[in-house]
């Protein structure tokens, strides 16, 4: 009977729990990635309302002082902060900063570059990104 084990397709590859905390830097790398693309988007489309007169200006200013609006900016700034940190990390991690030197190629193989300051590293995003969003709350909505 053939093994089975590794065949999870898309199930498997979304599984946390799989692969430890690298797997969602990875996914949290992703999700902010296209979650900044759509704010982008939707940033330039809420900026040109401006060619359209004060009037439809401060209409679109309206929506972004709301609660809703307020909170979608705590997540764009948590994103952006998370994406910036891990994005650093993963660039110094390609120039072979704190990766640590590769090993023998023994089974079982642990890959020196996932090692205790790249995991540190990743909570280290992480943290960042819950300051920024707990500064950008205290901003938007303190008195």
């Amino acid at each position: 009977m053939e093994r089975q084990s590794n065949r999870e397709g898309i199930k498997g590859m979304l599984n946390p729990t799989r692969y430890g905390i690298e797997r969602v830097a990875y996914w949290l790398q992703r999700l902010t990635g296209l979650g900044l693309l759509f704010y982008l988007i939707g940033h330039v489309i809420e900026t040109s309302a401006i060619v359209n007169g004060k009037v439809a200006w401060d209409n679109m200013l309206e929506l972004t002082q709301t609660t809703e609006g307020h909170i979608i900016l705590i997540l764009v700034i948590g994103m952006s902060a998370y994406h910036t940190a891990n994005g650093i990390r993963v660039m110094l991690g390609h120039g072979g900063i704190g990766v640590g030197k590769p090993g023998t190629p023994d089974y079982p193989y642990k890959a020196a570059s996932l090692n205790y300051k790249q995991r540190a590293s990743i909570w280290i995003s992480i943290a960042l990104a819950i300051i920024a969003m707990l500064y950008g709350a205290g901003v938007l909505f303190g008195d």
